[in-house]
């Protein structure tokens, strides 16, 4: 049964059809196989989606879209550009900076690029950056949407593994941190090399002045983060706040979100959430298949045969990841992967929450790597151009990220420090 399923799966791709549909094809087929009552079938797919924390996830989306059309977004990189925007390449260090303040509350990194790309893009090509290295920088960038809490897959890592969300939330500001400085550095340090952005500090706000026209953007992560921490409220909760603050603020403070906007904001975001619905439905009951069928007790009984040392077991889980990322989604690869990984994990000492924060960095690559990059797509359509005509400018972002994610993989610390402060 797994071996047809997963043939089906492939065949499913390489006609084209969305990774959604794929998952459920395959499922039904395994379904058909196992001689499983359809009624079993619909039974596990609501089962999936009937979890609290995961409605989180359209408000969340809802969070972003409403920041986008708020204005909040626009004051955000005059924020970042005012701090780092002074120098040779800060333009591109502002694409960085601003992404990872929107992504402490948006959670989503393809909201995070339409957001902050359609912004930053056209600003980094009116300033003599090549308009596919904008694209790269912009969709590497947002990746930083999914590491620095709160963050969606996190949600459903937390779920799918029985996991603590805040936990995990807090364990992703290291990693976050780490990744964002090292793009900033590798930015600033790539345009000095080229020669671009040499009147970054074009239109620039004092510090001050940007501070003050940012401060309610600036203050929604705080409530947002701050109410989480300290139990006012829950991370499902929080997105609900996350909603009504950035309402309140574009449309009563900012006055940038009129009514009339508010149809198309929300039908977008719905359009967003069912995506993301259908396809933990479907992941959900191909997960509940394969472990019908026994297959995650023999993957991990190969992992601990074959891979003997925890080192040798993470090493090889990224390098697994990093190609699945390539041609599964986020949240399908968390769904299905996480019930199996996550045990193994635990087999070999590795704390379950460092081990999804690995995860979700891994498989967070996948969003800015050919061919099936959520991130790259958005970015090309922000900017206009092809898919191939991005590729070659992504390498040396993905080789930052990846020179992170070992130094996240094996330095446990980074992500559990801080939450061994707060949480212990």
């Amino acid at each position: 049964m797994p071996t047809t399923m997963l043939a089906t799966m492939v065949i499913a791709f390489a006609l084209s059809i969305s990774v959604a549909v794929a998952i459920g094809l395959a499922s039904l087929v395994g379904a058909w196989q196992a001689n499983l009552n359809f009624i079993a079938v619909v039974k596990e797919m609501f089962s999936a989606i009937d979890k609290f924390p995961l409605a989180a996830i359209p408000f969340f989306i809802l969070a972003g879209n409403l920041m986008e059309s708020g204005g909040i977004s626009t004051r955000l990189v005059e924020f970042a550009k005012s701090i780092v925007g002074g120098v040779q390449g800060g333009l591109g260090a502002t694409c960085v900076l601003t992404c990872m303040i929107f992504a402490a509350v948006s959670g989503s990194s393809v909201a995070t690029t339409f957001a902050i790309g359609s912004i930053l893009v056209p600003a980094l090509i009116r300033h003599g950056y090549p308009t596919n290295y904008a694209a790269a920088l912009q969709a590497t960038s947002a990746e930083l949407g999914v590491i620095i809490p709160p963050s969606i897959p996190m949600i459903l890592y937390g779920v799918s593994a029985e996991v603590s969300i805040g936990e995990l939330f807090i364990a992703g500001f290291g990693p976050g941190l780490l990744i964002g400085g090292a793009l900033m550095l590798f930015v600033v340090l790539y345009a000095r090399w080229k020669g671009y952005g040499k009147g970054d500090h074009d239109g620039r706000l004092p510090f001050l002045t940007a501070a003050r026209r940012a401060a309610l953007a600036l203050l929604m992560p705080v409530i947002v983060l701050g109410g989480i921490y300290g139990g006012v409220f829950t991370p499902t909760e929080a997105s609900v706040v996350a909603v009504f603050y950035a309402l309140i603020v574009g449309v009563l403070v900012y006055r940038e979100t009129r009514i009339a906007d508010l149809p198309r904001v929300l039908t977008k975001s719905v359009i967003s959430s069912a995506v993301i619905m259908f396809i933990i439905a479907n992941a959900g009951l191909f997960s509940y298949l394969i472990t019908r069928a026994g297959v995650p007790a023999k993957i991990g009984a190969f992992l601990v045969d074959t891979l003997q040392s925890p080192e040798l077991f993470l090493l090889g889980v990224n390098a697994a990841l990093f190609v699945i990322g390539m041609f599964i989604e986020t949240s399908a690869s968390i769904i299905v992967l996480a019930p199996i990984l996550a045990p193994v994990a635990a087999h070999f000492g590795i704390d379950p929450v460092h081990f999804g924060v690995i995860m979700i960095v891994n498989l967070a690559l996948g969003m800015i790597t050919p061919p099936f990059g959520v991130n790259l797509f958005a970015a090309c359509m922000i900017a206009r151009i092809s898919l191939d005509q991005i590729v070659t400018r992504l390498i040396p972002f993905v080789l930052v990220v990846l020179a992170c994610l070992m130094v996240i993989t094996y330095v446990p610390g980074l992500s559990l420090g801080l939450r061994d402060l707060v949480y212990k």
